[in-house]
């Protein structure tokens, strides 16, 4: 990653990074609170409480997000003293800088720190540059699924009840005025196939940019009322189109549609695994 200037990178939140004995990263919210220059404990507290509230609408295990310890500490006395702490997940400090002070720049960079590091739980660089075009597609596919289901549920919390004009509200911000049926046709998919099936790796991670960022926006917000959701959708989704647009990459709907869907895909790999399996037992 790079540095944001000399005095903050990555090494700000590596060096109170700490392991435990099953290899689990954790962070210390009092270390944390530090990094990220809040003096006082009880308005960083406050920070916590919403990242608890933004975990509450995940689907997350809430036994991994932060477990209370008790520290002894020295006083200006000499004298020791217990005070509150609490051990973070990884999950659960993305929370706490997304819903921190983002005048900081340390916030910002803790935003992106805690993004990638969020994203390395699950496979790591080297074995994701490792995969093939379709595993990756599969992988993205599968984190869009992932964040569309949470997406869904906060949506219906701020009191969305039609789902599909939801949806439909972030694509038209993301393809320029297109919907979910009019994405469908340019491919020129058959009936009922998904259209998520059928975008490529770059595409499908587009449209996550965009779900994860409209359900941190609904969240930090306190969006209610389907309207306002609808609006937030169709912005995020424009404003991720328009940072497309300023680094020079290309456009969702110029994107080449492959081949094949994950469908079709599935479905060969299964026949082959039957092939594999059926030639095994002759040869038997």
């Amino acid at each position: 990653m790079k540095e944001n200037s000399d005095k903050y990178s990555s090494k700000n939140f590596e060096d109170i990074k700490n392991i435990d004995d099953y290899g689990n990263e954790y962070w210390f919210a009092r270390d944390l609170q530090k990094v990220l220059e809040y003096k006082d404990w009880r308005n960083f507290k406050k920070v916590i409480d919403k990242a608890i509230i933004s975990a509450n609408n995940s689907i997350s295990n809430k036994e991994d997000w932060l477990v209370e310890v008790n520290k002894p500490i020295k006083t200006g006395k000499g004298k020791e003293e217990i005070i509150k702490d609490y051990k973070l997940s990884r999950y659960i400090c993305y929370l706490i800088v997304q819903n921190a002070d983002p005048s900081k720049e340390v916030v910002a960079l803790g935003q992106t720190y805690f993004a990638i590091q969020t994203r390395k739980q699950e496979v790591t660089e080297q074995e994701y540059d490792s995969l093939s075009d379709d595993e990756k597609r599969f992988y993205q596919r599968k984190l869009t699924r992932y964040g569309n289901y949470t997406l869904q549920k906060i949506a219906s919390s701020a009191g969305v009840k039609n789902m599909a004009e939801f949806h439909n509200a972030g694509y038209k911000g993301l393809y320029n005025g297109e919907t979910a049926d009019d994405i469908f046709k340019r491919k020129e998919l058959r009936y009922r196939e998904d259209i998520l099936d059928n975008m490529n790796e770059d595409e499908l991670v587009a449209n996550l940019f965009r779900i994860n960022q409209t359900k941190q926006k609904l969240i930090k917000d306190n969006i209610k009322g389907e309207k306002e959701a609808k609006d937030v959708h169709y912005e995020v989704g424009k404003k991720v189109r328009c940072a497309i647009a300023d680094i020079g990459g290309t456009m969702p709907e110029d994107m080449p549609t492959p081949k094949k869907s994950l469908k079709e895909l599935e479905r060969d790999k299964k026949q082959l695994e039957n092939k594999a399996k059926k030639l095994l037992e002759e040869v038997k």
